[in-house]
């Protein structure tokens, strides 16, 4: 599988900002991949070319893909975070090319969240 290249994640995040994610209201998914430098050395770029295929082979539109940085759990990544409009994020662990394509199918597509690979349910708070 080709690797991501600087120029390809360029263009994720000049796409996502010219969507404007969620806010605009004509997006039903956010899924973040968190590609900090320990989330790409576990495989990252894995999982978001494979999200980026599944999404162009499944020809939706009402779902925006976004990057962050780590997330301070590195033990864990790769991890992905799916927001769906209305619901509390679910935050994946341990996820793979395949994983990847099993969240987006079930969870994305058909609203079935993937309970063995959840690491987490809804947001942070901070007081």
């Amino acid at each position: 599988m080709a690797k991501l290249k600087i120029e390809d994640l360029k263009k994720i995040k000049d796409k996502v900002q010219a969507e404007n994610a969620l806010r605009e209201g004509d997006r039903r998914v956010k899924v973040t991949v968190h590609m900090g430098t320990c989330g790409i050395a576990s495989g990252a770029n894995d999982v978001m070319s494979s999200l980026l295929a599944e999404i162009e082979e499944a020809n939706v539109s009402d779902v925006v893909v976004t990057t962050s940085g780590c997330m301070g759990l590195c033990s864990r990544e790769p991890l992905v975070t799916v927001e769906v409009i209305g619901q509390e994020p679910i935050k994946y662990e341990y996820v793979n090319a395949q994983k990847m394509r099993q969240i987006f199918k079930r969870h994305v597509l058909n609203g079935e969240v993937q309970l063995p690979f959840v690491l987490a349910k809804g947001a942070e708070m901070t007081k």
